[in-house]
């Protein structure tokens, strides 16, 4: 038996989820499919369990893409204050825990059975643990074969996300649609992930492993201030995370350790005012003193402030303030929080998500070419995008 809907979203993630409430609003006949037996798993597992939704500094310089563009329009048709005032309406307490970045009081899983009591409001049809086999265009109508049925729409929108975290998964049937409807794909690659390193910074981050500081991390006029955090895998922590969407291999990354200070100017300072105090224990009032410990070693600087000369201690302020290092690598999808790369949106209409190629095509959410700085922008992109597909599809 084949079954006839006006839309068909494959993907219940957020992006599917808002699309099928919106387009359910509008009367149409909808139905949501996913492979999962859980319905949003990436929601839930965010931000700690408490999900990071959105951002209230949500602003088109928030994203990457290689068409900057094309985000203004979908932000512009459903912003964050929307959002907010959905999740008011449904009496979800949340707070901002800093840099605009808004999280539930409670749990992700309010986010989750929100977005499905509005589904379920719109008459929308969700059906779990659906592997489609196949998609097929004939006659401006989209044929969709899966493990148990068939089903036929006119509009059919793609929600399937990008590759990070497989275990949850991810997978790239988003990007197969894509190339089998002719559209092409920005190279994708793991995004907001924590990077690796040879050996001589690895066992400098295992003796570190656990301290956290805020640092600046930048590549070249791009940087971030937040904190960065050593692992017995590398460094972590929203810096690094930040930073990690702009990295190509071979780039070098500056690190400033004590963002606050100009630790040369303060040394020079330190040696006429009190040239008694050892230099360790300088070192270590203004970084912490395990990490104070191994960066006076490594400069072999020990003893007396007196007793240094300047060149030694700027080259020791210059691995405090600029320290350089270079990845050789991420940790990959495994732990990468979004996609880089996917979808060209120079094929998509930003006005309503549908293919320029293919009408009744629609792709939203992280399958495109659309990344979020760490934050609640990611999640803003679904809903925003969901919305504009609701409107169209």
């Amino acid at each position: 038996m084949t079954e006839k809907y006006d839309v068909i979203i494959i993907g219940a993630g957020a992006a599917g989820l808002m699309s099928a409430i919106e387009a359910g609003k509008r009367g149409r006949k909808v139905l949501l499919v996913d492979h999962a037996k859980k319905i949003g798993e990436k929601i839930r597992i965010s931000g700690g369990g408490r999900c990071n939704f959105t951002n209230i500094n949500t602003h088109p310089s928030k994203f990457i893409s290689k068409n900057p563009k094309f985000i203004i329009s979908a932000l512009s048709q459903y912003t964050q204050g929307d959002f907010i005032n959905l999740i008011k309406k449904h009496n979800i307490k949340f707070h901002e825990k800093k840099l605009g970045q808004l999280f539930c009081n409670d749990s992700a899983q309010q986010i989750i059975d929100m977005l499905l009591l509005e589904c379920q409001m719109a008459k929308v049809t969700l059906k779990k643990e659906i592997i489609v086999l196949d998609v097929d265009k004939k006659d401006n109508q989209y044929f969709i074969t899966t493990n148990s049925d068939k089903y036929f729409c006119n509009s059919l929108i793609i929600a399937t996300g990008g590759l990070s975290i497989p275990k949850i998964g991810a997978s790239k049937f988003g990007y197969e649609i894509a190339k089998k409807f002719k559209l092409d794909i920005i190279e994708t690659l793991p995004a907001l992930v924590p990077l690796t390193f040879s050996e001589k910074i690895l066992t400098m981050c295992n003796e570190l492993s656990g301290l956290s500081l805020e640092a600046v991390v930048s590549i070249n006029k791009i940087f971030f201030e937040e904190g960065m955090l050593f692992t017995h895998r590398g460094l972590s922590g929203p810096s690094i995370l930040q930073i990690s969407s702009y990295w190509k291999l071979g780039d070098d990354i500056q690190v400033n350790l004590s963002p606050k200070l100009d630790i040369f100017n303060f040394l020079e300072s330190e040696k006429h005012s009190n040239p008694k105090q050892d230099i360790n224990n300088i070192i270590s009032e203004i970084i912490p003193k395990r990490l104070a410990y191994i960066i006076c070693k490594e400069n072999n600087v020990n003893g007396n402030i007196s007793e240094l000369s300047n060149k030694l201690l700027k080259q020791l302020s210059r691995s405090i303030n600029t320290w350089v290092i270079n990845p050789t690598g991420s940790e990959g999808y495994r732990t990468a929080e979004v996609t880089l790369g996917g979808v060209n949106t120079n094929e998509i209409s930003s006005k309503t998500m549908m293919s320029k190629k293919n009408p009744g095509l629609f792709f939203i959410g992280e399958v495109m070419d659309v990344t979020g700085h760490l934050g609640g922008y990611n999640f803003q992109w679904a809903w925003s995008s969901g919305f504009v597909a609701g409107q169209y599809a």
